[in-house]
């Protein structure tokens, strides 16, 4: 193999499996020298890439973690499963990861080759996810068009159709998106309306780019704050719980809950050893109090009334559903 580029490729590409490799017989899986693979290691070094070497008669190379992630070289079933794992996890709103994990993915689809595309898709036709919810699910090519275009950033024209059941057509500036926990919005400029707008993901269809880059306006607040406050005047509530026990500690809390914490335990507002949590939610009372007690620590509903109700049902429906 003398073609550099393509050896190191290659020799990369062998590294990346979780073991280590004698320098002879990477030579030998490789055509060359062990002095021609003492030079690429060296090379590979001066890209980032951390490769450690050990001495003796079973020594040789392996890659170990570094400081910095470098590129990964992926074969093809690599490529087809992660792109197919992270469609069925883009679908939805993943507390931690959403974002990042979108991105990631409108990375590898633009470089992934239409062999592996139609995999791809073929793979996610034949799989079925469980809606979360209200059901709202989110076509993972929708989002990455959208990413992609967030990151152009190129103006972008899709259908829409409104709470009300009217469908228009929008060109915007995307922005931002942006993830609740549950549900996916856009933060962009409305060009037709001349004015900032958030889009329900969910109820976007046929986005596509239009190839005009645009220079981002300045949003007047945060992509966050903007859609929060949107949704409060979209049938939001006011979400007032405290988990409760002694064992129970912030950090018990998964993520979604613990960056809403109001009281922290012992402060006095919470009861003794809980942790009090207060947030805006535009989800169903039904499925918020079901995801409330799915978190596995025991809580008290303080408000608002219709939340309270929801937990009263379950915990009767639970009740008769055990036989007790």
């Amino acid at each position: 193999m003398t073609d550099t580029p393509a050896r190191l490729l290659s020799l990369l590409s062998l590294l990346q499996t979780p073991r280590e490799w004698p320098g002879s017989e990477l030579a030998e899986r490789l055509r060359v020298s062990a002095r021609t693979i003492r030079r690429d290691i060296d090379r590979l070094r001066e890209l980032g890439y951390p490769v450690e070497a050990t001495l003796g008669a079973e020594g040789g190379y392996r890659l170990v973690a570094g400081a910095a992630m470098p590129p990964l070289v992926l074969d093809d079933e690599e490529a087809v499963a992660i792109a197919v794992g992270l469609r069925a996890g883009a679908g939805h709103a993943i507390e931690g990861v959403e974002e990042a994990s979108v991105r990631a993915l409108a990375k590898l689809e633009q470089v992934l080759p239409g062999r592996l595309r139609r995999r791809v898709g073929a793979l996610q036709s034949a799989t079925v996810a469980v809606a979360r919810g209200d059901g709202a699910r989110v076509d993972p090519r929708t989002l990455t068009a959208i990413a992609s275009a967030v990151a152009g950033p190129e103006r972008l024209r899709f259908a829409y159709l409104a709470r009300d059941g009217v469908a228009s057509r929008r060109l915007v500036e995307p922005y931002r998106l942006v993830s609740t926990g549950s549900r996916w919005y856009l933060v962009a400029y409305d060009m037709e309306r001349g004015d900032w707008r958030t889009f329900r993901v969910d109820r976007v269809s046929e986005p596509g780019a239009t190839g005009v880059r645009f220079v981002k306006r300045e949003l007047p607040m945060d992509a966050e704050e903007f859609v929060r406050r949107g949704l409060r005047g979209g049938g939001t509530y006011l979400v007032d719980v405290t988990f409760t026990g002694d064992a129970c500690r912030e950090d018990a809390l998964p993520g979604w809950l613990r960056e809403r914490v109001v009281v922290e335990p012992g402060s006095g507002g919470a009861e003794p050893g809980g942790v009090r949590v207060r947030f805006e939610s535009a989800d169903s009372p039904e499925w918020l109090v079901a995801r409330l007690a799915l978190v596995g620590v025991p809580f008290r509903v303080h408000g608002p009334e219709a939340l309270v109700e929801a937990a009263r049902v379950l915990g009767s429906r639970l009740t008769e559903a055990s036989g007790a």
